[in-house]
């Protein structure tokens, strides 16, 4: 297996989780208790020690041979989504190494509960939110802004009249689309989510 089909089927492994994680996050709109009542149940999914360990491994061949391509002289770029999926790659690379590594040592060090309050702290903290809101804003999308770009090469003919490019920029706008409902579900309508005290330690490290 070459190192372009080994990012494709890391990337599918992913996929399928952030799809998963980000419906989480969207019910969030309906509140903390709805958000945290559906995390309990995905985790059924994922919060085993087989799939975890399938999805760390699909984090690290993602961020290699995603790097490894970026910087292949081989790499040819032509036009806007080419680039998009390149470019949206590398933040979510970057993202990647650092979300994990938070929730790694939100887990095993804090021990803590990795749930929506964890998640939630540094957006709803002033001054930190500056940075993440941002920062989380630009990874959700960078994922649909990848899988534009993905489409858009891999898409061979039109769908519902909709040329490749159509297609492909309805879902970079619906993962513009969906940063904003999340964010707004994340911070309890722009208006602020209180955090527990067990969580008030991410606020003074910033995480």
């Amino acid at each position: 297996m070459n190192i372009k089909k080994l990012h494709f089927l890391s990337g599918l492994i992913l996929t399928l989780f952030i799809g998963m994680h980000l419906f989480n996050h969207f019910m969030s709109i309906f509140g903390a208790t709805t958000h945290l009542e559906w995390m309990d149940n995905l985790r059924v999914v994922y919060r085993n020690t087989v799939i975890e360990i399938i999805l760390l491994l699909a984090v690290c061949i993602q961020i290699f041979s995603g790097l490894k391509l970026f910087f292949s002289k081989r790499q040819y770029v032509e036009g806007f989504f080419h680039k998009l999926q390149i470019w949206t790659g590398i933040y979510l690379a970057f993202f990647l190494i650092i979300h994990v590594g938070a929730v790694m040592a939100g887990r095993f060090i804090l021990e803590l509960d990795t749930n929506f309050y964890f998640g939630v702290a540094g957006l709803n903290t002033f001054p930190i939110n500056i940075f993440f809101i941002p920062y989380y804003s630009f990874a959700i999308i960078s994922f649909f802004g990848h899988l534009a770009g993905i489409h858009s090469q891999k898409m061979k003919t039109k769908f519902f009249g909709l040329s490749i490019a159509q297609q492909s920029g309805l879902i970079l706008i619906f993962g513009i689309l969906m940063s904003l409902i999340i964010l707004y579900g994340l911070t309890n309508g722009f208006a602020g989510v209180e955090i527990p005290e067990a969580y008030e330690i991410l606020k003074e490290k910033g995480i």
